[in-house]
């Protein structure tokens, strides 16, 4: 094999990102056409609530450890 220089893979995070709110608007807008806007409520207080455990968790894990004495 040659030892040829590869291109750095594209950021994709943007887009990620984008597409994410957009599901997320078609899934909120389905709902509420199904089962009425406090379904929708609840969908989006337990999401924040999930997303706030997950950034708990994130900034617990990447703490340093520094031991008692």
């Amino acid at each position: 094999m040659k030892d040829e220089q590869k291109p750095s893979a594209p950021n994709y995070t943007n887009a990620c990102i984008v597409m994410f709110g957009v599901n997320l608007s078609w899934v909120f807008l389905l709902l509420w056409a199904l089962w009425g806007l406090l379904a929708v409520a609840a969908l989006g207080w337990s999401l924040n609530r999930w997303m706030t455990w997950l950034e708990a968790r994130r900034t617990r894990a990447c703490q340093p450890f520094t031991p008692q004495r």
